[in-house]
């Protein structure tokens, strides 16, 4: 509203300018042409030789004063044109346009900032995408070495007792899922810059939905101890939303919680109406995210976990499309980390009623 107003204010203070200036070269001209009257009623007009002199005058000095006021007004779009020159070249420096403009030059500099920011994030992305194709490439190599190595053991030993023949069938196996998992990371990678997500809605039970992807998730958490515990003191809270895209995004949510907590902790998920809106919290005993980074895990390829080749890092776009899929449906997604606590909070409009 500031800036705004400040423009309005830029923009009048110009108008008045230049409506009083052009009144006075009119009272001017006038006053002049009634000078010329009144020499040529008081006989001028039979010298004609300096009659016309003075005609000729009074047009030069008008053509003169035309020109000044057009260099006066084109000059700040003159200004403006040269520092959009500047917003578009790779020119790190501020943009200064006359005092006058004042305004302007701030909406500018402010445009260049924004613009910097979006380059800046699109080529963080771009590396990050780039340095996990070449970290998966690279890790993809491990795994099929692997399986290669025990195949081909397998096959050359017929007499191999057939415990270590299981044993080394299933870590074949282990393997195999690996380089599977890190395949489907490649195809998440290059799906993500060309799909649209669009939403189909509906009435979503959140309940049944929650309790059904806890019961899925049973037997991850069942490999480290871990438990879940949906708590809803209305359990016939409803949303109106894309009931795919929604489970995908709580999916995504606890696959995270159950990567990230501490063996043998419980995981929480509650619902409550508040304010028009429906607020799901996620809740997981674990390692304390830095602040810094709350904000960063959910841009696209971003992994929390550092080892590159760390089973439980993913492609790194699983919150940035579950933030992307909440936004569209008008909410918020948000974390929250202190004290070996992990929250996640997700906002959704009620919408329509389930009735």
């Amino acid at each position: 509203m500031k800036n705004k107003n400040e423009n309005t204010s830029d923009y009048t203070r110009m108008q008045l300018k230049a409506f009083w200036e052009f009144f006075a070269v009119a009272v001017c001209a006038v006053l002049a042409f009634m000078y010329i009257v009144i020499l040529r009623s008081n006989g001028l007009g039979e010298n004609y030789p300096l009659f016309i002199g003075v005609i000729l005058l009074f047009c030069i000095l008008m053509l003169f004063v035309i020109f000044v006021f057009a260099r006066r007004y084109t000059t700040p779009f003159q200004d403006i044109d040269r520092q959009l020159d500047v917003l578009l070249s790779d020119d790190a420096s501020e943009i200064h346009l006359s005092k006058g403009l004042a305004a302007t030059e701030q909406k500018l500099n402010t445009l260049k900032q924004a613009m910097e920011k979006r380059l800046f994030d699109a080529q963080l992305a771009e590396q990050r995408k780039n340095d996990l194709v070449m970290y998966l490439a690279h890790d993809i190599r491990t795994p099929l070495t692997s399986v290669i190595g025990y195949l081909n053991l397998l096959d050359e030993a017929k007499d191999m007792p057939e415990e270590q023949r299981e044993k080394y069938t299933q870590i074949t196996l282990d393997k195999a899922y690996r380089l599977e998992k890190m395949i489907n990371e490649f195809f998440e990678i290059t799906r993500y810059n060309l799909q649209k997500i669009e939403l189909n809605k509906g009435n979503v039970d959140l309940c049944y939905m929650l309790v059904q992807l806890t019961d899925e998730l049973l037997p991850v958490l069942s490999q480290n101890g871990n438990t879940s515990v949906i708590q809803m003191e209305n359990e016939d809270i409803s949303v109106y939303g894309d009931h795919e895209k929604l489970a995908r995004v709580f999916n995504n949510i606890l696959k995270n919680a159950a990567a990230y907590s501490y063996p043998n902790t419980e995981i929480v998920v509650s619902a409550e109406e508040r304010d028009g809106n429906v607020e799901i919290i996620f809740c997981n005993q674990g390692k304390t995210i830095p602040p810094e980074k709350l904000e960063t895990i959910f841009e696209r390829f971003y992994r929390m976990d550092d080892a590159r080749s760390s089973d439980s890092g993913g492609a790194g776009l699983g919150l940035a499309i579950a933030k992307e899929i909440i936004a569209l449906h008008g909410g918020t997604i948000r974390a929250e980390s202190k004290n070996d606590t992990v929250t996640f909070i997700v906002t959704i409009p009620i919408g329509k009623s389930s009735s």
